[in-house]
């Protein structure tokens, strides 16, 4: 059995997640239950440049450190100037502990370098001493598949003998100001009431995840019928506006669309006021569940058992007739075509949708 830490000489903290936005806005929780264990501990985060706006203004975090993922691509000299600078502000801050919430190497590497007085990391049945030497403290990754990824982070606090209470588990974003404002100019612009409108997102980066237009269209057809405003929003990547694109056209429901418009944060302050959240696994699922919205997540592949709605009124919808997933796999045989969604009835998906309109 690992010995806990003595919380209470704890002056600073790293917790690592290098991940993509939906996995970093998971990680919450653990600066929220680590700041209530140890109040007096100063608790950084370290993440890609692209995902601090999940983390951005969360009242736990004293300061947040990024890695670009661009630094690969100004050559070796740059990147070596880069990740120096980095590593030099990070000693800096002389860590007593550090939190790795994720298999990735670069973990184990810092850990060795930072040298703090304790560390945790998870649990890899694939790696060597190397790995497994980086850390004062293992927890188990993904132990079971019922498990959900919030458990999982958590998990690790736990493996230091620090309590985790259900209130700890919330998931925190905070949109700020601006976003907020632009929010509620966007509803004044097109004459939407704070929860009287219903936000899409239908797309995601991986297209395996994605509902088929024509399907989504039709939902929007029943949803429209019901007099319920919709708002369509996406990423401005050209694949998912092609998608959302294809909505608008095969549906007869008007649609306020704001494809690629948004910032990461001005989503989350749109889904705060919606009355519901319709979207497939993705960050903006997250997002919304974050900020209290009612929210229908419409699986495929991945499991929604780990990555489900979290800490909010919700409905996962997924195909019953696919004994074969959740697969893991990026669609049938790698294809980039899932089945399990492709033949997802709309009925379901709508059926979810009355539950929580009506709730």
């Amino acid at each position: 059995m690992q010995h806990a830490i003595p919380v209470a000489g704890l002056r600073r903290a790293l917790v690592v997640k290098l991940r993509h936005h939906g996995d970093v806005l998971l990680t919450t929780p653990v600066f929220s239950a680590l700041k209530r264990a140890a109040p007096q501990c100063e608790i950084d985060a370290l993440v890609y440049a692209d995902t601090v706006p999940m983390l951005e203004e969360h009242p736990d975090i004293a300061r947040l450190f990024a890695i670009d993922r661009g630094w690969k691509k100004q050559g070796l000299r740059r990147q070596a100037t880069a990740e120096g600078r980095l590593l030099a502000q990070l000693r800096k801050r002389g860590y007593d502990l550090i939190v790795h919430l994720s298999v990735h190497t670069r973990g184990a590497w810092l850990t060795r370098l930072l040298r703090p007085r304790w560390s945790v990391g998870p649990c890899r049945g694939d790696a060597g001493r190397f790995w497994h030497g980086s850390f004062t403290h293992h927890y188990p990754a993904q132990s079971h598949p019922h498990r959900h990824t919030v458990d999982t982070n958590l998990d690790a606090l736990r493996a230091l003998g620090i309590d985790v209470s259900a209130a700890d588990a919330k998931v925190t974003l905070v949109p700020g100001a601006a976003a907020e404002a632009r929010a509620d100019s966007l509803l004044a612009q097109h004459g939407l009431a704070r929860g009287g409108f219903v936000h899409l997102h239908p797309a995601s980066r991986w297209g395996f995840k994605c509902w088929p237009a024509e399907r989504v269209a039709q939902l929007c057809d029943a949803l429209g019928d019901r007099g319920l405003p919709l708002v369509l929003t996406c990423a401005p990547e050209a694949k998912e506006r092609e998608l959302v694109a294809s909505v608008r056209a095969a549906t007869h429901a008007p649609t306020i669309d704001l494809s690629g418009a948004l910032s990461l944060k001005e989503l989350a302050a749109l889904a705060a006021r919606a009355r519901l959240f319709v979207g497939v696994d993705s960050a903006p699922m997250h997002i919304a569940a974050a900020m209290g919205t009612p929210v229908v997540a419409i699986f495929g592949p991945s499991g929604d058992r780990e990555w489900g709605p979290w800490g909010t009124k919700s409905r996962v919808v997924a195909s019953t007739t696919h004994a074969c997933r959740p697969c893991g796999r990026a669609g049938c045989d790698d294809s980039k075509v899932s089945e399990c969604l492709t033949t997802l009835p709309v009925a379901q998906v709508l059926a979810a949708c009355d539950e929580l309109l009506t709730a």
